[in-house]
C-alpha cells in the first residue's frame, strides 16, 4: 500500500494529490491518502482528509512507501516507522507554501539520505516505481530531529533579521 500525506495545513497541495490519482489509475496497488482541506476529490484512491493519531500511525505501519509534502512531521512519522518516504516540496511560486522553506529540508534530508526528493512533479511515477529496489533507503538516525530543530531555528532566525 502507498500512503500519502500532505499535512495538516490549510496550504493547497492539489498539485501533488492530482498527479498520485493520475498514478493510483494506473497502478495494481492501492493508494491511501490524507487530502487535507484539498477541494479535490480523488478518484482513482481511497482518500480522507482528517483521522485520529492512531490511524495515521497504522497507515505508516502498514504502507511500503510513504508519498509526502517535505512537512518535518510527516518524514519523522516516515522515519520513526522505518518506511521509505518520497517527498515533494511545497512551492511558493505555486502557492503552496508561504515561502520555499520546504525545499531546504528537503535538500538537506536528501543528502543524508533520508529521503528521495521529487523535484519535478513529472518524475514523481518514475521514483514511485523504484521504491521496489535499493534506490530508496531509509537511514534511521537519532541526530534527525536535533539537526531539523536547528534547521528551522536558523530559519526563524534569519526572518528576524538575528542571521
Amino acid at each position: 500500500m502507498i500512503f500519502v500525506t500532505v499535512g495538516t495545513s490549510s496550504w493547497d497541495f492539489t498539485r501533488l494529490i492530482k498527479e498520485m490519482d493520475r498514478i493510483a489509475g494506473k497502478i495494481d496497488e492501492e493508494v491511501i491518502m490524507q487530502i487535507s482541506h484539498i477541494e479535490y476529490e480523488p478518484k482513482n484512491t481511497k482518500y480522507f482528509r482528517f483521522t485520529s493519531k492512531e490511524e495515521i500511525a497504522r497507515l505508516y505501519e502498514t504502507a511500503r512507501v510513504v508519498v509526502s509534502h517535505a512537512g518535518v512531521g510527516c518524514i519523522i512519522s516516515a522515519l520513526k516507522h522505518n518506511k521509505p518516504n518520497i517527498v515533494v516540496p511545497r512551492r511558493k511560486e505555486y502557492s503552496e507554501h508561504f515561502d520555499d522553506h520546504q525545499l531546504g529540508i528537503a535538500k538537506e534530508l536528501e543528502k543524508e539520505r533520508k529521503v528521495k526528493v521529487v523535484w519535478d512533479i513529472e518524475k514523481l511515477e518514475e521514483i514511485l516505481n523504484s521504491a521496489n529496489d535499493d534506490s530508496i533507503t531509509v537511514k534511521k538516525d537519532r541526530r534527525l530531529v536535533s539537526a531539523l530543530r536547528d534547521y528551522i531555528n536558523n530559519l526563524e532566525k534569519s526572518k528576524k533579521g538575528e542571521v
